[in-house]
C-alpha cells in the first residue's frame, strides 16, 4: 500500500533530516519489500512501510549495502 504523496513530502529522515523517496509502489516481492530510502549520498537509510504507516525508527532502519 502505497503511502499518501503529502505526507511524504513533509516526512524526514530521523537520523540525517534529508527527505524521503517513496518505494512503497514497487512490485511486491522479498527483494523490495516496501520502504522509504533516505536520499542522503552519506546516510542511505532504508524504512520499512508496514500496513501503510512508514516506521520511522533508526533501529528499524535497514542500512545500504
Amino acid at each position: 500500500m502505497p503511502v499518501e504523496a503529502s505526507l511524504i513530502q513533509i516526512l524526514a529522515c530521523p537520523a540525517c533530516h534529508a527527505p524521503l523517496q517513496d518505494r512503497t509502489g514497487d512490485s511486491p516481492g522479498p527483494a523490495s519489500d516496501p520502504e522509504l530510502i533516505c536520499t542522503s549520498g552519506d546516510c542511505g537509510l532504508a524504512y520499512p512501510v508496514r500496513d501503510g504507516i512508514p516506521v520511522l525508527l533508526v533501529d528499524e532502519a535497514r542500512r545500504p549495502a
